[in-house]
């Protein structure tokens, strides 16, 4: 029961980020501040 309820808040979480990060990249001016953005996310990690 445990496992299902920390699976289930996991997959919340990363779901909210992903939004997050969506909506980041949403709010760019033009195509290069876009550009920008997926690099410096890709830097850090993070895959689209």
């Amino acid at each position: 029961m445990f496992a299902y309820v920390l699976e289930k808040l996991s997959t919340w979480f990363e779901t909210a980020e992903a939004r997050r990060r969506e909506a980041w990249l949403a709010s760019s001016t033009d195509i290069v501040q876009l550009e920008q953005r997926i690099r410096s996310l890709e830097s850090s990690g993070f895959s689209l």
